[in-house]
């Protein structure tokens, strides 16, 4: 068994929990320039029993190439009563994405979630439109969706929500195009965000969008400041926080290559 440094062996112990194995692979890489896989941190923790902790290796609110912190904040919010096909509409139209009825199956199955809805008519029930083929209830021809007419979830461009995971939205092209308000407010300021960085509120308040509030880190960054606690609720401590999470990514390096 190939052996690392008490540091590294330090670093693994105090992360593992709440971390998925390919989470924990890229931070401990990224920190000390060692060569781990997925494969390799598995048989690592197996070999020194560190466990996750955590349901089917995701963390709570941890975002995913699929399900993001805010796609999986609006699922637990609006799944009851709401079955596999009902959920997935609805996260096309806000997300304007394009999820199917058997990904929101497996979901809600991975988190234990019940809509409460079986989906089986009860013995003796009859379809509705039994025998009524062609047939149009009273007052339903007046609410039919006409050519041209617009619908009445149609929202204009430029339009701005507050949504479930506290975050305001505003919609930005046609047809269904939403972005986060605050990412706009500092690209509007600073240029496109680069890849694999976030946009902050400083003080942690999400309708705080004054432009000096708002800060980019990097992905990286972001993981130390949630490990250590540096956000804050004053944008200058905070701004304060990441250069400690800079100065401690440097000084495991340092630490690391002298252990070499």
């Amino acid at each position: 068994m190939k052996k690392y440094s008490e540091e590294i062996i330090a670093f693994i112990k105090e992360n593992v929990k709440g971390m998925t194995t390919k989470a924990l692979v890229k931070l401990v890489n990224e920190e000390f320039g060692t060569d781990f896989t997925e494969s390799k941190m598995k048989s690592y923790k197996t070999n020194h029993g560190l466990k996750s902790g955590t349901m089917c290796g995701i963390p709570e609110g941890t975002p995913t190439k699929l399900y993001s912190v805010e796609v999986r904040e609006f699922i637990r919010s609006n799944y009851i009563g709401v079955g596999h096909q009902g959920m997935a509409d609805m996260l096309n139209k806000v997300f304007d994405s394009n999820y199917t009825k058997g990904q929101m199956k497996a979901i809600y199955a991975r988190f234990k979630l019940n809509s409460g809805r079986t989906g089986r008519f009860r013995k003796g029930d009859a379809p509705v439109n039994k025998g009524k083929k062609g047939y149009s209830y009273p007052g339903m021809v007046a609410t039919q969706f006409k050519k041209g007419n617009i619908p009445r979830n149609w929202w204009p461009v430029g339009t701005e929500r507050l949504r479930a995971d506290g975050y305001v939205w505003k919609k930005v092209a046609e047809p269904n195009k939403w972005r986060e308000k605050h990412v706009l407010i500092w690209e509007a300021a600073n240029g496109p965000r680069p890849d694999k960085h976030v946009v902050l509120f400083g003080d942690g308040d999400r309708q705080n969008f004054d432009p000096d509030n708002l800060i980019l880190v990097s992905q990286k960054q972001l993981v130390r400041l949630n490990q250590n606690h540096l956000i804050q609720n004053d944008a200058d401590l905070t701004r304060t926080g990441i250069i400690i999470a800079d100065i401690q990514s440097k000084i495991g390096e340092r630490r690391y290559k002298r252990a070499l």
